[in-house]
This record gives structure tokens, sequence and C-alpha cells, in this order.
């Protein structure tokens, strides 16, 4: 029998319970209890909130050389402990057993990339005829952080590291629709920690979530999710004027110039840039435009690629593609579908389960590939987040960018050329924070790469050196002699 994982709160450095509790399932045999967590409350915030002020005098006093030795033992902790944090996340997330080990293993590769990035924070004398500036990086304070499901261990870390290196104390909360690897995670590296610099808390979004984003002395807010939470978060932050860094919502475009040689490689880069992790990553292809010159040939060799995933649990080695994590998001595509088959649009349903796999047992949807739509409907306006995605034909270069910046939307795109230097050219007209050129999948933004959205896809820049700098207050130190 597999043994349940049971999460816990971590406050002012112990262990913290709570006599509710939530259970987490598997979604690839919902019946499955994976574990539980316990149901925190705005007094444990509260809490949290005291003891990372308090700890936060001495961490920011910590040299960050310190600070940075830290995040490497961290990164070398996750690696020591991956077989069994792997499995777990992909019983309660259902991504493969090769996306969870990237999730995973790339949480370690970011808190390792920040642990090199001490001396960003160094002074910078400026003499002149004026007299002596120094701008110094300063923490800012009690920082709230508050973790998606897609990728929790990855996402999570991108967050936390920078936060940390910077000299500020954190309350961080996972999403209860994956809490159990990243809240293990988090506890023991918070062991690692002095006492209240590193504070885990867990809930639900409009409890725990809410107070954290509201409490007068958190001073910055790192959110990844939904436009519509993010929105939310604002609202709830603006009362006290916190400095907030969100990474939203993304409704990406893969632009296919005429120019572009439609081969098996340029397929299978985009059956990767739709479909992996079940086609739940933020800056996924969502939407793909090719040139009309070439659209019959792509949907055809894109159907026949993507007619070879198979679905199933990720833990088996035949499967190629897992379920959906939750049935929310698993109502939602499927609601999709369905009102897509009652237009115009044709749906093609490709792939098929691995041998033995019971659709009902889980949120396991086949892909689908839409044609014949227009640029108004639902799904090439909506973020579907999920195994779906429209192809639609354009005329002219011109069209085809008018159409992918047709989107209140502007996390990601990409351009596909044989001339790499044209398709920077033409990605300088697409409006959206990272714009890729024949490539368009995870990992394409590296972690030392600024990412970020345009429009309503976000606030600020996570990743890379500016992640780092966006958790610090700039200050002027001023000796003047010219007056």
């Amino acid at each position: 029998m597999i043994k349940t994982a049971s999460g816990k709160m971590y406050i002012n450095g112990a262990v913290v319970d709570s006599k509710q509790t939530v259970n987490v399932y598997n979604p690839a045999a919902t019946k499955e209890v994976v574990g539980e967590i316990a149901l925190g409350s705005s007094a444990d915030v509260d809490r949290a909130v005291e003891a990372a002020e308090c700890a936060w005098s001495h961490w920011r006093s910590t040299p960050p050389e310190e600070r940075a030795k830290k995040l490497e033992q961290m990164a070398a902790h996750i690696e020591e402990h991956q077989d069994e944090l792997i499995k777990l996340l992909v019983r309660e997330n259902g991504k493969l057993f090769s996306q969870a080990k990237r999730d995973v293993l790339g949480g370690a590769n970011v808190l390792r990339y920040y642990s090199t990035l001490a001396h960003e924070l160094n002074d910078r004398v400026i003499d002149n005829e004026q007299g002596r500036m120094i701008l110094a990086r300063q923490p800012m304070g009690v920082v709230s952080i508050i973790v998606p499901w897609n990728s929790p261990v990855l996402l999570g870390s991108l967050m936390l590291a920078p936060a940390l290196l910077a000299g500020n104390t954190v309350l961080i909360k996972p999403s209860n629709y994956c809490p159990l690897t990243v809240g293990k995670v988090l506890n023991d590296l918070a062991e690692m920690l002095p006492a209240g610099v590193l504070n885990v808390l867990l809930g639900s979004g409009s409890t725990v979530g809410e107070a954290m984003v509201k409490h007068p002395k958190v001073r910055k807010i790192s959110f990844t999710g939904s436009t519509e939470v993010g929105a939310s978060v604002l609202r709830n932050a603006a009362d006290t004027i916190k400095n907030v860094t969100m990474e939203l919502g993304g409704n990406d475009a893969a632009l296919v110039l005429k120019d572009a040689d439609v081969n098996q490689k340029l397929v299978d880069e985009l059956i990767k840039g739709v479909f992996t992790n079940s086609g739940q990553i933020c800056y996924n292809v969502k939407r793909i435009y090719v040139h009309r010159d070439n659209y019959d040939a792509f949907v055809k060799a894109f159907i026949q690629s993507a007619d070879r995933i198979r679905v199933g649990f990720g833990l088996d080695e035949r499967a190629t593609m897992g379920p959906v994590n939750n049935k929310a998001q698993y109502e939602s595509i499927m609601n999709l579908i369905k009102q897509l088959e009652e237009t115009d649009a044709v749906v093609h349903q490709v792939g098929d389960f691995v041998e033995g796999t019971n659709p009902s047992d889980g949120y396991f949807i086949l892909p689908r590939i839409v044609t014949n739509v227009t640029q108004e409907d639902p799904i090439v306006q909506q973020e579907q987040f999920g195994p779906i995605v429209p192809i639609i034909p354009y005329d002219t270069e011109e069209e085809g960018i008018a159409l992918v910046n047709d989107t209140e939307f502007g996390l990601g795109n990409s351009v596909w050329t044989t001339d790499v230097e044209r398709g920077f050219e033409v990605a300088r007209n697409l409006q959206s924070g990272s714009v890729f050129v024949n490539i368009h999948r995870g990992g394409a933004s590296a972690v030392n790469m600024p990412f970020g959205g345009f429009k309503q896809s976000g606030i600020g820049r996570g990743h890379g050196v500016e992640a780092l700098l966006a958790l610090t207050e700039l200050q002027a130190l001023i000796h003047r002699v010219d007056l």
C-alpha cells in the first residue's frame, strides 16, 4: 500500500498543525487519497508575519554571501531527496515522471543559480564633481509568495530564491491543488534557516492567501496564477501600497511565417509547446497561426504527430501525456469542447489512452486540435490551459502580427521561420514579454532570462538578475560638495 503524505505548516521554526484538514487526491485516480494538508487561518498568517518581521533584522544583516551558501545547501538537499519528491509530485499533480523530474530538479537549479548572484547586491559608488553617491540595494522586509499548482517546485523556487538572497523574510503558500511535494520541500528548507526567515502556510486563497496579501506589515507580494486572481491581489494590496510582482495568464501564439519549413522538427517542437504537462503551462502555445500557403500541410502534419500521444498515469512509461490536474480545470476544458462541437468548428480528437487506462478513473482528456474557427471565438480569445489548440490561417505577415496581438494577454509568443534574423525583426512587433524564435516550450525561458508579461499577463519580471533586483529597494546615499 502506498503511504499517504501529510502537509503541515511551518511557522517561526516549528511545525504547525491544524484541526481542519483537506485531502489531496490523485488526478489519475480521483478516489485515491495522496495525502492531507492542514488548513491554516488568518491567525496563522498573523503569527507568521510577526515571526518574519522579528527575524528580518538578523537576516538582512547576514552577508549576502552567507545567504547564498544557504541557497546552495537547499539545492543539494532537493537533489538528495529527488526520487521521493518526483514520485509524490506525479501522484498529486498528474504530470509525467519526466516532467515532474524537470520540476523538482529545476527548483534545485534555480536555487543554485541565485546562489551565484550575491555580488549583484554590492553597492555602486559614484564619485564626481557633485560629490559622492552610493546606490545601495536594501531588502524590502516581509514578502508574501503565492505558488501555483502546475509546476510548484520550480515556480516556487523562482520566487523564493531571489527573495531570500535579497535579505527578505518570507511567507509562502502553495496551492491546495498541489501542496504536498512543494510543502515538504519548503518545510525542509525552512529548517535550514534561522527561525522566522521562511514560514510555510497552507489553506484557501480566500482565507490564508487574502490575509497574506492584506497584512499591513507585508511589503512585497510575488504571485503566479490566473489574471482573475491577480486582479483580486492588486485590489487587496492597494490599501497599503504594496510592491507587487505578478506573472498572470497567457494566451501565447505561435506565428508560422510563409518561409517556414513545415518539417517534422518544426511540428514536433510545436507538439511539445502545446501539449507538455497536458497544456497546463503558463507559456504553452495556446494558438497557432499559419500562413495560408502552408496551412493545409501544417494541419495534416500536426494532427498526424499529435495522434501518437498516449494519455495515462504519469508513472506509466508508456504515457506521453497525463491527466489535467483538477476537477475545475477538467470541467472547464470539457465545457469548451462541448461548446465548440455545437458550432461550425472542426474538432479533431487525436491520440489514445494507454492500454488499461480507464478514462473515467481520472481527469483524462484526449488532445483536441481545432480548425475552422474565427479570431473572435472563445477558443482563440481565452486561455484554455489544457490539451486543446486552434490552428488559424492568415494571408499576410501584417495580418498575422495583428492576429497575434489581438488579445488582452501578452506573456509569450513565438516566430517560426528559416531566417532567424528575420524572426527577430518580426518578434519586435509582437506584444509579449518574451518572444521565442523557432522554439516555444518549457525550458525555452531559462532561469537567467527575464520573464513576465505585457498587458494583463502580469506586472514586473521574474527570473534572472531582474527578479533579484525587484525584491530590493534602491537607496541613494548622497554627499554633495558642489553646493
